[in-house]
């Protein structure tokens, strides 16, 4: 009896895959993988096998093509089918309707934040969004105003040994982004920026950059081989330093509170916010704390640091800009070296539109995937499946001239002071909809005070060595966990006469 059921089962599942795979085949005749090589069995993987520029330049190229085919294209990654997606009407429908994201990748990720509520499954990033949002409102983000100045002060004053030189402004940038975001969080002052040594910072670069070595080292997927290498020891290590660092500082927030309560004239940390908002000693477990710190650190550091720093190596290329930009700051500062207030922030306008254009050419996070899960349809009348996968193509849709006219790849911060964009989702450097970032406002606000205190202090100019006909070549970048360029944020920085 037990062979008969087991044999029946067996036949239902394979109807139910051959319908399945046959649904899923109707999508891929239905949109074409355009121009893209594909092979028997492993379909475009064989396009994958170059370095982290030629995977970019491979996502690039497939925006392109979907682009040309109504903002549509299709993938194959052996017999996985992915659709690319270019187009804003498509893609907002998506964000909405598939909110679970792509495991493979966040599987990797997972091992150093756990269940973090922007990496995690649905399950548990809905319940949490619920008590991360109000976190996030804006009177709590103005008090962190005098944090982002202070910090971006530090950066400014580090860099003078620098003047006039070559200077890859990354470690500075970062390491200005990654105080801010430990003092925001945490409520603890590292100084990183005196210090690059400081252990917490260098293990919370060293797992980044594991994890990131992992995700394009195949081999190196299966969590069996993984732990048989000497890396995996390393990985431990560093993660404990970083656990162990954290979870000291919720036992220390814990008791405070406990002791003493909220004072309403102290800034609050988000760490206290967490535990305030989740229940105090009845909400968010240590665990639960500890994740969502090891999240809002990753994300907030990074994000905010690559898009700063594309920013400064786009205005040392267009002096034009950069010359309005400090028109602006004078109108704002004079030659004042008041420290920068939340009341700036909004008279920076033209700023704001250098940074969103920055973030237009070049998001940090140039591809989302989303997993669907049930029957969605397209604009297009297509019917995604289940068992499809998307790759919402940043890059692509943030350079889709149907909706960014013929200029798409020139660097012309105006577009955004024009008036309204044609559709919310042209423009997502953040993603939209359900899973959007809750920092994108804390992210603007820290990077606006970073170039505002960054140009009052200096004038950026190119490298020593680019030639003036490259000025306007797009800057070639290569595909990690955040998209960063090949040649690594170098410009010269020369003092301004009346500077800070």
């Amino acid at each position: 009896m037990f062979w008969q059921l087991l044999a029946i089962a067996a036949v239902f599942w394979a109807v139910y895959f051959r319908w399945q795979r046959r649904r899923i085949r109707k999508v891929c005749e239905e949109i074409s993988a355009g121009a893209l090589q594909e092979l028997p069995v492993i379909g475009h993987a064989h396009l994958l096998g170059g370095n982290h520029e030629d995977v970019m330049q491979l996502f690039q190229k497939a925006g392109r093509i979907a682009t040309s085919q109504g903002g549509l294209s299709t993938f194959w990654l052996v017999h996985k089918l992915y659709l690319v997606v270019t187009d804003p009407v498509s893609a907002e429908v998506i964000m909405k309707s598939c909110v679970e994201k792509d495991n493979f990748t966040m599987k990797f990720i997972r091992t150093v934040i756990g269940n973090g509520s922007i990496f995690a499954p649905v399950s548990i990033w809905r319940p949490r969004r619920k008590i991360l949002a109000p976190t996030f409102s804006m009177k709590n983000l103005n008090q962190f105003v005098e944090v982002f100045d202070k910090q971006s002060h530090i950066m400014a004053k580090q860099l003078k040994e620098t003047a006039y030189e070559n200077v890859s402004v990354w470690k500075y940038i970062t390491t200005y982004t990654f105080d801010s975001i430990c003092e925001t969080v945490m409520g603890v002052q590292l100084g990183s920026q005196f210090d690059t040594d400081q252990p917490f910072l260098k293990s919370f670069e060293k797992l980044a950059d594991m994890v990131s070595k992992r995700i394009a080292t195949p081999w190196l997927h299966p969590d069996f081989i993984y732990k048989s290498i000497p890396t995996y020891k390393e990985f431990v290590k560093h993660r404990k330093v970083l656990y162990g660092f954290i979870n000291d500082l919720i036992q220390k927030k814990r008791t405070e509170l406990a002791l003493n309560g909220e004072d309403a004239n102290d800034r609050r940390s988000f760490l206290q916010m967490l535990i305030m908002e989740s229940g105090g000693e009845k909400g968010y477990t240590d665990l639960e704390l500890c994740e969502e710190t090891m999240v809002l650190i990753m994300a907030g550091t990074d994000t905010s640091a690559v898009g700063t720093a594309f920013t400064t190596v786009l205005l040392s290329r267009f002096q034009e800009i950069q010359a309005k930009v400090h028109q602006e700051l004078q109108e704002v500062f004079g030659d004042s070296d008041r420290p920068l207030t939340v009341q700036d922030l909004p008279n920076l306008k033209y700023l704001e539109a250098v940074l969103k254009e920055s973030l237009r050419m070049y998001p940090p996070v140039p591809v989302i995937v989303r997993e669907v899960n049930h029957d969605v349809v397209l604009p297009n009348g297509t019917t995604l499946v289940e068992g499809v996968s998307v790759f919402l193509n940043i890059w692509g849709i943030h350079r889709n001239n149907h909706y960014w006219g013929d200029d798409v790849d020139v660097f012309r911060p105006e577009r955004f002071l024009e008036g309204p964009l044609k559709h919310p989702v042209q423009f997502t450097p953040f993603s939209h909809a359900p899973r959007n970032c809750l920092g994108y406002n804390y992210a603007m606000m820290s990077m606006k005070t970073a170039l505002a205190n960054l140009l009052r202090k200096y004038k950026v100019l190119p490298y020593k060595g680019l030639d003036q006909s490259e000025y306007d070549t797009p800057l070639r970048v290569k595909f990690d966990i955040m998209m960063k360029p090949v040649e690594d944020y170098v410009v010269r920085l020369e003092p301004r006469e009346c500077s800070l």
